[in-house]
């Protein structure tokens, strides 16, 4: 499923948010500011879109030190079934939601696996390849990536230097990450495809 099916099955793009940080985050508490910070979105979308979770009883609100935090309900009736639409998403690698990240920098590799594409045995969820990168459009793209996903990535970063350094040794986890499943966002590399060719013999 497509984060755009999903956001179009929520009625909203903020309601889809919301509902996805608080089904793939079971048992973590967030106020209403860190909600906004996680999701990108106003405070006043936020707390209308809160409420209405609340009155359905996905979400429950809870009082600490005279601040409103919120939890997931995980016995309502449908969180099951919430949990294996967004365990179902797959976001490949034509996704706009990549098209931020295309700006960080030279950039010269973007490969993806891990919950972009629902393989939790992968050991990262993004490889970059980025010469001299701009670190706060990076770290605006991945803010972007995070809010669209519900969770924390889990990235590498790396210059292209260092990226023909783990080539040339095998490196081990680059090795891995390449045998698994994964898709090309974008792809500057010529050698890249020689060394992937190698690994299938």
């Amino acid at each position: 499923m497509s984060l755009a099916i999903f956001d179009a099955l929520f009625g909203s793009k903020a309601r889809a948010r919301l509902i996805r940080l608080f089904v793939v985050n079971p048992g973590a508490e967030f106020t209403t500011t860190e909600v906004a910070e996680k999701t990108l979105m106003a405070k006043d979308d936020v707390v209308r879109e809160l409420t209405r979770l609340a009155k359905m009883k996905l979400i429950f609100e809870r009082s600490r030190k005279g601040r409103k935090h919120f939890i997931v309900n995980e016995e309502f009736p449908f969180y099951t079934e919430l949990k294996s639409l967004v365990s179902k998403l797959n976001i490949h690698a034509q996704s706009q939601v990549f098209r931020k990240l295309k700006i960080v920098g030279e950039v010269k590799l973007i490969l993806i696996s891990g919950l972009f594409l629902n393989y939790p045995k992968s050991k990262a969820d993004m490889i970059l390849v980025v010469n001299n990168v701009n670190r706060t459009k990076l770290k605006h793209a991945v803010a972007y990536l995070e809010a669209e996903v519900g969770r924390e990535i889990r990235f590498v970063l790396m210059n292209s230097e260092e990226l023909h350094y783990r080539l040339n040794m095998l490196d081990r986890f680059f090795v891995e990450f390449l045998e698994g499943p994964y898709e090309e966002v974008t792809n500057k590399v010529p050698e890249m495809k020689r060394f992937v060719a190698g690994l299938k013999k």
